[in-house]
Parts: C-alpha cells; sequence; structure tokens
C-alpha cells in the first residue's frame, strides 16, 4: 500500500513509535549535600529568610549548551594557511546539492557570487569571499564540551559477478518491494531528518527485518539482488561506507550507492569484539577486524548478525573520476567531504576542521563541505572524514580514531537566533 494510502492513525502511531524510540534520559545531578542550601531560584521577599531545600533534594540539570556557539575567524587554528583552492570544488558542488532545498534562499547569494569567481580563485580571493560571506559558530556539545570523534571512511572495490556462481555468494540487495520509508516531518515539521522504517503486517505497521531475519530471508529476496560478491566480511564493510565499487570478472566496475536501511540501530562489531574478549581496544580497527574475519571465518555471521542494521543499494552511474554520491545527492571530494549529523550541522554547509592524520599528531586542519550523513555519525561534535577511493584510503580510514574540533559556517539568517 503506497505511504499516502495509509490510514492516518497507522502514520500518527508509527510517528509515536518513532518519537518514545528516540527519547533518552539526561543524567541526574549527584544530590545536595546535607546541610547544604543551594541558591536560591527567586529571590524571597523583602526581610524574608531564603528557604532551603529538602536535605538530599536534586537541583535541575543545567540547560544545555547551544550547538552553535558564534566565533571569530582567528579562533579558527589554521585557517589563514588552508589551501582554500582545494576546498573550492566541493563548495560548488554544495552549491548545486543546495538549490530548491528550504534554506536555498540563504545559501543563494554566496552561490551566485561563487559563480563570478571561477573554478580556480586564489586564496586571498577565497579567504576574502568566505570571510564577507559566513559566520563561524563553533560546534558544541550539549554538555558544553568542544571536541568530539573524528573517524574516516573511503569508497572500497570489492569483487563480484551478476550470478551467485564461484567465490561470489554474499548477496547485495537493493531495497525490499515491502520496505516503507515514512517521513516524520511531513506529520511533524519539527521531527526534520527523522524517518521511520517498517513493514504492513495487516493493517499495522511493525519493524522491518533485523540483519539475522534478512540473511535467514535471503531466498525470498533473491529478486532485489544486485549483485554477488566473494567476502561477507568486506560487503560488512561496504555497508558501513555506504557505496562502493565491485570489479565483475570480465573487467568492468559497477558503481554502488547508498539507496536505504532497515531501521535498526547500528551496534558496532568492533565493540562486540572487544566486550567477547576477542580483540583489544586498541585493535579494533577496521584491518584489525578483517584480520580477526580471516582467522575465525566460523564465527563470521554470528558477528555481523549482532548487528541489527542492513542498508539497502542502488547501482550508479557516474564517471570513474567522480567520487561517491552522499547524502546532499552530488559526488563527495576526497579529503574535502565529510559526514555529520545533520541535526546540528546543515548539509552542504562549509565547516572548518581541526583534528590530526590517523595515528598522528600531525595536524590535519582545513576546510571540508559537510555533504553526507551516517547511521553512525550521531552528535553535534562528529564527524566522518572522507578519504577517497581504493586501499591506500582504506587504510586511512580505517586507523582514523582522532579528536578534532569542528567550526560551521553559515551564511547571514542560518545561525541561531
Amino acid at each position: 500500500m503506497p505511504i499516502s494510502q495509509m490510514p492516518r492513525r497507522l502514520l500518527l502511531l508509527a510517528a509515536s513509535l518513532a518519537l518514545l524510540a528516540g527519547c533518552a534520559t539526561a543524567p541526574r545531578p549527584a544530590a545536595t549535600a546535607a546541610g547544604a542550601c543551594p541558591a536560591c531560584p527567586v529571590c524571597p521577599a523583602p526581610g524574608a529568610a531564603p528557604v532551603c531545600p529538602p536535605a538530599g533534594a536534586q537541583l535541575p540539570p543545567p540547560p544545555a549548551a547551544k550547538p552553535l556557539q558564534p566565533a571569530r575567524w582567528e579562533d579558527l587554528p589554521g585557517w589563514g594557511e588552508d589551501d582554500l583552492g582545494a576546498a573550492w570544488p566541493a563548495f560548488l558542488q554544495s552549491c548545486k546539492g543546495l538549490v530548491g532545498k528550504k534554506e536555498w534562499p540563504l545559501w543563494r547569494p554566496a552561490c551566485d557570487e561563487a559563480q563570478t569567481l571561477g573554478s580556480k580563485p586564489d586564496n586571498g580571493s577565497l579567504r576574502r569571499f568566505f570571510e564577507s560571506r559566513f559566520q563561524p559558530y563553533l560546534l558544541t556539545n550539549p554538555e558544553g564540551t568542544v571536541e568530539g570523534m573524528i573517524t574516516g571512511y573511503y569508497e572500497p572495490l570489492l569483487k563480484g559477478s551478476r550470478k551467485p556462481t564461484g567465490p561470489g555468494r554474499y548477496a547485495v540487495l537493493g531495497v525490499p518491494d515491502d520496505l516503507l520509508t515514512i517521513d516524520l516531518s511531513e506529520l511533524y515539521p519539527d521531527l526534520k531528518n527523522y524517518r521511520l522504517r517498517g513493514r504492513l503486517l495487516g493493517n499495522k505497521v511493525v519493524p522491518y527485518w533485523s540483519r539475522a531475519e534478512l540473511m535467514a530471508r535471503e531466498d525470498s529476496l533473491k529478486a532485489r539482488t544486485l549483485l554477488w560478491v566473494d567476502d561477507p566480511i568486506e560487503l560488512f564493510f561496504l555497508q558501513i561506507q555506504g557505496s562502493g565499487r565491485v570489479r565483475l570478472p570480465d573487467g568492468s566496475i559497477v558503481r554502488l550507492g547508498y539507496a536505504d536501511q532497515n531501521g535498526h540501530p547500528y551496534q558496532s562489531i568492533g565493540r562486540v569484539l572487544i566486550e567477547r574478549g576477542e580483540l583489544k581496544p586498541e585493535q579494533a580497527s577496521m584491518q584489525g577486524i578483517q584480520a580477526w574475519a580471516r582467522a575465525n571465518p566460523a564465527k563470521v555471521n554470528d558477528l555481523l548478525n549482532a548487528n541489527p542494521s542492513y542498508v539497502f543499494f542502488r547501482e550508479l552511474d557516474l564517471p570513474a573520476s567522480e567520487g561517491p554520491i552522499g547524502a546532499l545527492g552530488v559526488p563527495l571530494t576526497p579529503e574535502r567531504s565529510i559526514a555529520i549529523d545533520p541535526r546540528s550541522t546543515p548539509l552542504g554547509a562549509p565547516v572548518f576542521l581541526a583534528a590530526s592524520h590517523p595515528n598522528s599528531s600531525k595536524p590535519l586542519r582545513r576546510l571540508v563541505l559537510a555533504q553526507d550523513t551516517g547511521g553512525a555519525i550521531k552528535g553535534v561534535v562528529r564527524a566522518d572524514y572522507f578519504w577517497g577511493y581504493g586501499a591506500e584510503a582504506g587504510a586511512l580510514a580505517g586507523r582514523m580514531k582522532q579528536t578534532g574540533q569542528m567550526w560551521v559556517l553559515l551564511p547571514p539568517g542560518l545561525g541561531p537566533r
């Protein structure tokens, strides 16, 4: 049944379930010490004695910090040294992706001026452009901290075929016909970027199949199989990356991109291996997990099923020279595109990133563009840095787990009020 024809009560029920699933309880502060008198919330009447709360009463938690704190250009470490020209093609791609969006009128003046600067403006012109058209904001976590996790991703190359012959026997699935994707913002505009996935069971919307359930039903999904690949752990990492390339027996390359997801939360298999005592924390990189899988082939399926999330793909017709398509709908630029949490960082926005290279103290300070999202990319100061295509990019992405800061650059009218 098309979503538009579903009874409104089902949609409201689905939205309510999603809201319940997304609720979180803030940590409770420590109890006030007995005998201590916290500051009075309001001034007492003249001549009246302050009244203390009962011993052991808890104060309300402090308000969460605003995610966007106004900053100055001189606050951005390395802003004056970055090669802004390397980020310029990515910025022009962002302008293309923002056309027609609700916020486009606010982006348009900057994007129109960008067209007058050409494809290769000098660094001085670019610095003046950004400083005149944008205001930097320091991304800040709810608890007031300004540092977060910066990981990396890439576009992998797998071996596969159109038929399940020889070693190629692990299915790359397209979007199943029974997967419902409900955009909750159509009912509640405040729930922008929230979608509910499910399936119909009679006249009810129920959660879609988990990874383990999908694998048990794989025979019924053959009609949605795009390709077959020869390695289950490589297929799993393809799903984490969200895009990739598959080399067929005749040497041709098929480009794959993210199409949808089954709606279940992502569970890190690296964390699962640590909890099971199979790997130490410092070993739980992409390369470490791949090595563990090679040494424990009989345990791989059980490990993968510990993550209930499952990603579906679509074939893409892209030139070999272009990066994969991100959530903004434009090709990603190696080392200048990032995936972000769109609840705090607008898709398409320039972001100045201050982190370090993988397993290194070497600074990584540069202008990047927020052009993608990811199931594991949650939080205000949080980004996934796109390294590009191939084995070298994969080696860098697999080792990257750095601490960093982020400043988002916004045109007038898009900043906090």
